[in-house]
């Protein structure tokens, strides 16, 4: 009797364990078909876990340098758009030193010269200052002001610091978010002394209004100076281009790698649909002749086949 006993015990708690495992395994596969993934826990492939562990953390670094970027690229778009506004307004310069440089033309005249250059300093100096995406000083390096200040005597002077700051992109790579304004306003004049477009452009304008015992020389030697300064402004514009360049460079092997990642993860972490929906329907069918068998066994009895 106690063997009897024992044996239908037996009996019953591994067929419900089976059928238990069974529906567990079943809804796993639902659960991996609904989610996308073939684990909810790390204990359920520790390896594979890990891997993508890292994969999210390096998902994660990729949006902060895409976030470097498109600062970068904000600056440097607007860094560009500015140089060529400045571009612009020192070809009016040009127009105007041409027109003055002409012998026939009367003091009052120059004086009229003068005063549209003064016009044109004022925007040449608010270009100057111009913000960045931030708000910060664009041309002025680190600094959060203006790039450049008016002395005692009107002339634009450089307050910024000596670099404009540096922005990550991932993979080692880096991009400088703007230009100081001395890199591309500064050159050397004719004269061999170190000077800045905006000193040209007052310079002329004071000499037009009565600076300058020479008005028609000085407005030669500012085409002369002129012509060079602009060569330089055209030469940071050209700078700012490869960086913008470099951005998009680097943006695009971001994106490359960022895709691999995704195809990683899908490769490790994501459930094969079809082959799921298949282990799906073999457990369910596994289990339901399961819990059919365990009914007809559970059923029989040794009186029945005593006659």
């Amino acid at each position: 009797m106690t063997i009897v006993s024992t044996s239908t015990s037996a009996f019953f708690d591994r067929s419900r364990s089976d059928i238990k495992n069974l529906r567990t395994q079943a809804e796993n596969y639902q659960a991996q078909m609904s989610s996308g993934a073939k684990f909810d826990r790390s204990s359920d492939d520790p390896v594979a876990a890990s891997r993508l562990r890292v994969l999210s953390r390096q998902e994660a670094l990729s949006g902060v340098d895409k976030t470097n970027a498109d600062r970068a690229n904000a600056d440097l778009s607007l860094a560009d758009s500015t140089m060529s506004d400045m571009s612009d307004a020192l070809m009016q310069v040009q127009d105007l030193a041409t027109q003055a440089s002409s012998s026939t033309l009367t003091d009052d005249q120059r004086a009229s010269i003068g005063t549209a250059l003064d016009q044109i300093f004022g925007n040449l100096l608010a270009l100057a200052n111009a913000r960045d995406s931030n708000g910060h000083a664009l041309f002025g390096g680190a600094s959060a002001g203006d790039a450049y200040s008016l002395d005692a005597s009107g002339n634009a002077v450089y307050v910024g610091s000596a670099s404009s700051d540096t922005l990550p992109l991932g993979d080692g790579q880096s991009v400088t978010r703007s230009m100081t304004g001395p890199e591309f306003l500064s050159f050397k004049d004719a004269n061999g002394n170190q000077t800045d477009l905006l000193a040209v452009v007052k310079g002329l304008s004071d000499a037009l209004k009565g600076g300058s015992t020479d008005p028609t020389g000085a407005a030669s030697a500012a085409l002369t100076d002129l012509k060079t300064g602009l060569d330089t402004l055209s030469t940071g514009q050209t700078v700012v281009g490869t960086r913008l360049s470099w951005i998009e460079v680097v943006g695009d092997r971001r994106t490359n790698l960022s895709e691999l990642r995704s195809t990683e993860e899908s490769d490790i972490g994501g459930a094969d649909l079809p082959t799921t929906i298949a282990n799906l329907q073999e457990t369910l069918t596994v289990l339901e002749a399961a819990q059919s068998t365990f009914g007809k066994l559970a059923s029989l009895s040794l009186f029945n086949e005593i006659s």
